[in-house]
């Protein structure tokens, strides 16, 4: 048994060197927020094509406690009130500028509203509601950074991926006009209609 764990150990810190070397902001396991055990998941190949930019339209929060609770009451929203099998983003990103895993890298999300999106894309969602303010220095940080992380994971195509504010693939106001407009059209790689078309 307690060889059993020390491998655990192991390769948690291994796991965690890696994240470190790769440039990734830190990310806050499943296990460490408190996670349902989903209902169900599909297999997402990756590298993908799309890196989606959403926010929650709800709650924001400050340090893993009261972001972690957001993300039991979304996951709970999203399994209970819509019927999903999990909390349907793939990573969320807290005003404390971790990273929360949803479903992850490799399980296809509900967060599009458009299949062939939510199969070739990882959906990162601001927790909070960004029509009239902007996230935290910190947490545009970490959204930039896990950019570069997901591509030097092998999780999203090199130079030629896109960057879409939700908006872009769907009627929708996500991720919040001023967030939109001030941070996700000024990202590497966007992709979206350009600021002139917006306004139009």
């Amino acid at each position: 048994m307690k060889y059993s764990c020390f491998f655990i150990l192991v390769v948690a810190a291994l796991q965690s060197c890696l994240l470190a070397v790769n440039g990734c902001p830190n990310i806050v396991s499943r296990s460490e927020w408190g996670a349902r055990s989903p209902s169900g998941s599909k297999f997402m190949s990756t590298p993908v094509d799309y890196f989606v930019v959403h926010h929650t339209a709800g709650a924001s929060c400050s340090d893993i406690s009261s972001c972690s609770s957001v993300m039991r009451g979304i996951q709970n929203y999203h399994m209970d009130s819509n019927g999903w099998w999990d909390i349907g983003y793939n990573f969320l990103i807290g005003g404390d500028g971790n990273v929360y895993e949803g479903r992850g890298w490799d399980t296809t999300g509900a967060h599009a509203g458009v299949a062939e999106y939510n199969t070739n894309s990882i959906g990162v969602s601001m927790m909070g509601e960004f029509s009239s303010s902007m996230p935290t220095q910190a947490a545009l940080q970490a959204l930039d950074d896990f950019v570069t992380c997901a591509i030097t994971m092998g999780k999203l195509v090199p130079d030629v991926y896109a960057v879409l504010g939700h908006q872009d693939v769907k009627s929708t106001s996500c991720p919040g006009t001023l967030f939109y407009l001030d941070h996700v059209q000024q990202m590497t790689n966007y992709n979206g209609p350009s600021l002139e078309e917006c306004i139009q």
